[in-house]
């Protein structure tokens, strides 16, 4: 917990800078008491500590600044937290609140009712924490401050937890291991990793608790928080004890001891009981003073009261007066909103129905496109296999159409699929340092062959002033400039088109890029110019049946440029052509960058190697082995993840192929339990990949690659060479 106190500080901090100690102004003095009641703390001089935040108080009562008094019983209320004094911890977080609550909302009040929370967890009561939090949370929302949300999703997991609601913590901390330990900037990872493991241990999955445990208890050496230590070794030994390994749970036992002890007399070392009873004193007749000051100034308000009292009633008098001639005026007023409010649950209903309806929709799409993945993959798999094998030339036409067949329908549900991650809010933004120049010329090489089809001239011309590296999504930029030049490539014969790049601003960070595509084909008919972003719409049916394609890729560049902060415009004149812009923001990269190519590969190091399928789809299993049996590789089929776990462990294998969709124990939980005794083989998933599903969430489970259905024959091929070579 003392992390969460330090983060206190440094929001102290914000909230009250550094100023003169002489300064006159109420701010800076309450601000000077503060800080040196801060700098105390860190010290683990304690009774200074209070000293200095009772004084903050006092200077914040005498000024009547209700906002620097709030602050200042915050800063009172950490210290009793740190020194585990919970009850006047809560006790002065409550004054604090309640002054909060007179004011705008702040990032000080929500944290005063986090700290609140953590007080009712220490005391075990963790309904009344998880309202606090609540409460938290709203304020953090109202104020847009998203990242502190992450410290109370914690919380509510703990919470859950501790009430035995395991299926309702699991995600969350599931949620927040997901993370890059790069972005774990309040060190929730490794409370999560520990209270996970807890989670696996209570259900009796050992293994995977001892998993989680001790990877908390790698990143807990990183953070140095000893109590969270303590309870990862306590929690270490008694899953060792509970798989007989005595040893291993004797020495955690022992660790966590001495480290409890350690911990006892620091917290012995901080506040005398002498000086915490001395300091209540002084607070309790300070209190009386108080009181005794309130009711004189009560008396003298009782005298004012009796005189307004007196002219109140004349007052009343006058204003009963009005409500007669008001009343009427009510009732009319009364019937009036009730009729509003029979409009408004109507509107309500209609809203409700029309969520639940376009829940349905991208549920159906994604599932019909998910599920279309497996016999697409046998299509392709085995077109790709007969054109291997010198078919005959009158065959050769019918699979060279298959073949196309079976691209035109993958890239049909890749789009639908990609609009329903896009519409699902799961789909996510990178920011990294990319070559703006070098990623259109790649893309201006991969679609020569197109322009040269329809025999288009294809140019690209970039302001000179634009910078080299730039840092921003590479990948959702590709798809926007590949669609937008695929279509204006698609709809001009004969003619011209012409990306162009300018320079809207620029300054040593950030620069603003106005991005035009330009063509000289067919045009978009006036009327038809405000549907053209619609999913299936490409203008008219005739258009659709002479030029082909599923509609769906103006939808998707439009709803990728709204993600990356862009708005996409088009002007457009039959038979002359269209125009397509939109202007995007970036920061400057550095100068240096490295990028992956999919350069040729020698797969010759293929030959020979003993690989270990498995794949429960029959049709698949006679693909997929074919497929590594033509490099040369001896293959060994098996279709459940229980077999599997027991091959790798009694055999070696250069590779395994493991399909995601299993039987029984699936593909992840399969491979997660082989890295518990097996580190090296290198395991590559094969998936056809769905919405909730993504590269990153399979990688964390021990795999080393991800291929998905239906895969590129070269591409195949390409990975495993690939990750051989890395082995």
């Amino acid at each position: 917990m003392r992390q969460f106190l330090i983060f206190f500080l440094l929001l102290s901090a914000v909230v009250y800078p550094q100023k003169k100690k002489d300064s006159v102004k109420e701010n800076d003095s309450v601000s000077y008491y503060i800080e040196l009641s801060n700098f105390n703390i860190k010290t683990d001089n304690y009774k200074f500590s209070l000293s200095f935040a009772q004084k903050a108080i006092d200077y914040a009562k005498k000024t009547k600044n209700v906002e620097a008094e709030a602050n200042a019983y915050a800063t009172l209320g950490a210290i009793y937290f740190e020194l585990k004094k919970y009850d006047d911890a809560i006790e002065t977080y409550f004054r604090s609140v309640s002054l909060f609550n007179t004011i705008k909302p702040s990032s000080q009040q929500a944290f005063s009712y986090y700290q609140l929370g953590l007080c009712y967890m220490e005391k075990g009561d963790y309904s009344k924490a998880e309202v606090y939090f609540d409460k938290a949370k709203t304020i953090y929302e109202t104020i847009k401050i998203p990242n502190a949300i992450e410290l109370l999703n914690l919380q509510k997991g703990i919470v859950y937890k501790a009430k035995g609601e395991y299926k309702m913590a699991t995600p969350i901390f599931d949620q927040i291991i997901a993370k890059p330990d790069a972005d774990d900037d309040f060190k929730t990872k490794a409370e999560a990793l520990y209270q996970i493991g807890n989670i696996e241990a209570i259900n009796n999955r050992k293994n995977l608790a001892l998993n989680y445990l001790n990877r908390a208890y790698e990143l807990n050496a990183r953070d140095k928080n000893f109590e969270q230590k303590a309870k990862i070794l306590l929690a270490l030994s008694q899953v060792y004890e509970q798989l007989l390994n005595t040893d291993r749970a004797y020495s955690y036992l022992k660790k966590h001891l001495l480290l409890k002890d350690s911990i006892a007399a620091l917290n012995a070392k901080k506040l005398g009981a002498e000086d915490y009873v001395q300091f209540k004193e002084s607070e309790r007749l300070k209190t009386i003073e108080q009181m005794d000051k309130e009711n004189k100034e009560q008396q003298k308000a009782n005298k004012v009261a009796k005189l307004i009292s007196i002219l109140a009633i004349a007052l009343i008098s006058i204003l009963s007066l009005l409500s007669l001639s008001l009343y009427k005026n009510n009732i009319i007023r009364n019937q009036s909103n009730l009729l509003l409010k029979e409009k408004n649950n109507e509107l309500q209903l209609a809203k409700e129905k029309a969520e639940k309806a376009s829940k349905a929709r991208a549920e159906f799409l994604s599932t019909v496109s998910h599920e279309l993945r497996t016999p697409l993959n046998a299509i392709n798999g085995i077109t790709h296999l007969l054109l291997e094998e010198n078919p005959k030339e009158s065959q050769l036409n019918y699979l060279t159409s298959l073949k196309f067949s079976g691209n035109y329908l993958l890239t049909f549900i890749n789009e639908i699929l990609e609009i329903n991650r896009i519409e699902s809010s799961t789909i996510e933004t990178e920011n990294i340092t990319f070559n703006l120049k070098q990623l259109l010329g790649n893309i201006q090489s991969s679609l020569k062959e197109l322009a040269s089809i329809n025999n288009n001239a294809f140019t690209i011309k970039v302001d000179p002033n634009i910078p080299d590296f730039l840092i921003g999504d590479p990948t959702k930029l590709s798809q926007i400039f590949l669609n937008l030049i695929n279509n204006a490539l698609k709809f001009t014969k004969n003619g011209e088109v012409k990306v162009s790049l300018a320079v809207n601003e620029l300054n040593p960070e950030f620069t603003s890029i106005h991005f035009e595509v330009l063509d000289t084909g067919i045009g978009i008919p006036e009327e038809k110019i405000d549907a053209v972003f619609d999913s299936f719409s490409q203008g008219s049916i005739e258009i659709n049946r002479k030029y082909g394609g599923t509609g769906l890729g103006l939808t998707i560049v439009k709803k990728l440029i709204d993600i990356l902060g862009g708005k996409i415009k088009v002007e457009s004149k039959v038979g002359k052509g269209s125009a397509f812009s939109f202007d995007l923001s970036f920061k400057i990269g550095l100068d240096q960058i490295h990028h992956e190519k999919k350069a040729e590969f020698d797969d010759s190091i293929l030959n020979g190697l003993n690989v270990l399928l498995i794949e429960d789809n029959k049709i698949n299993q006679m693909i997929t082995k074919k497929m590594v049996e033509n490099k040369g590789m001896v293959c060994e089929v098996i279709d459940n993840g229980e077999d599997a776990i027991e091959a790798v462990k009694n055999n070696s294998y250069d590779l395994v192929l493991m399909d995601v969709h299993l039987p029984g124990i699936n593909g992840t939980i399969a491979t997660q339990t082989i890295r518990t005794f097996d580190k090296k083989t290198i395991i590559i998933a094969l998936t056809a990949i769905s919405l909730n599903e993504n590269r990153d969430m399979l990688l964390s489970y021990g795999m080393n690659d991800v291929i998905t259905k239906p895969f590129d024959p070269q591409d195949f091929y390409r990975t495993l060479v690939m990750n051989l070579k890395k082995d």
